[in-house]
């Protein structure tokens, strides 16, 4: 379910309650050509991810495993490495993305979430990677995501014991950004939202871009991008209507970037 609002901020809902928001085959479908949609969408400024029902998302539909039959390996990877990759791209996108874990986030689910920039949780939210209690090793990038985001040791702890952590835990292992109550949680990442959709938007993309895969390698990276990088919205209307606003003792009004 895609919500576009004035603002700039679009909030994208998986909705299947029924099925805890399992990522199915249809489901794939959809979210492939709303991601696709919103890159080309230059009016868009910040995507939020939610579920619907008491549910972020249960990850991956398993159901087709049992009946799999004899398909190969090289024909597994295949279909296994086009599903990372179109939930994943999600991460590829120019502007602020905003994980809002209502609930459960398992497996691919969890992956989902930590893919976004920002990771909001409800303090009773319930965060797993149970890949190896299914026989599986883990996927959706669980291997990468997890230690990136939250440090070798918990994605140790959650990949090879299934540890279950709460939101209020996640925010306190670096996994989530903050932990909310439940029933104020999409208040709270939709003010969150909005503030952010209002900061200039060539600022912001390119701020992302600096911030990708944990930010730069070292000190002399960091200094030859921003070197670059700043002088680019010194030389934009952005720059202008910012300053402008500040003297001005208003909020600033930008364009799309």
């Amino acid at each position: 379910m895609v919500d576009r609002r004035d603002d700039g901020v679009v909030v994208l809902t998986l909705n299947r309650p029924d099925r805890r928001n399992a990522m199915t085959d249809g489901m794939t479908g959809d979210w492939r050509r709303v991601i696709a949609d919103l890159s080309a969408d230059r009016d868009v400024r910040c995507v939020v991810v939610t579920g619907a029902g008491d549910a972020f998302c249960s990850g991956g539909d398993l159901s087709w495993l049992a009946e799999r039959g004899t398909e190969s390996v090289p024909a597994l990877r295949d279909r296994m490495l086009g599903f990372y990759r179109t939930w994943l791209a999600v991460a590829d996108l120019e502007v602020p993305t905003i994980a809002a874990v209502n609930g459960a986030a398992v497996g691919a689910g969890l992956c989902l979430a930590l893919a976004c920039d920002l990771v909001y949780a409800a303090r009773e939210a319930k965060l797993l990677a149970p890949f190896t209690s299914l026989g599986l090793h883990p996927g959706m990038a669980a291997t990468y995501l997890l230690p990136r985001v939250a440090g070798v040791q918990v994605a140790r702890e959650m990949l090879l014991t299934g540890r279950t952590v709460t939101g209020e835990e996640a925010a306190s292992a670096g996994l989530a950004t903050r932990a909310f109550p439940r029933e104020s949680l999409m208040e709270e990442v939709m003010e969150i939202a909005s503030r952010t959709a209002a900061n200039a938007p060539i600022a912001t993309r390119l701020t992302k871009v600096a911030l990708a895969g944990g930010g730069h390698a070292d000190l002399e990276a960091a200094l030859r991008w921003e070197s670059l990088a700043q002088p680019v919205t010194m030389a934009s209307d952005d720059m202008l209507e910012g300053l402008a606003a500040q003297r001005e003792r208003r909020a600033p009004r930008f364009g799309n970037a």
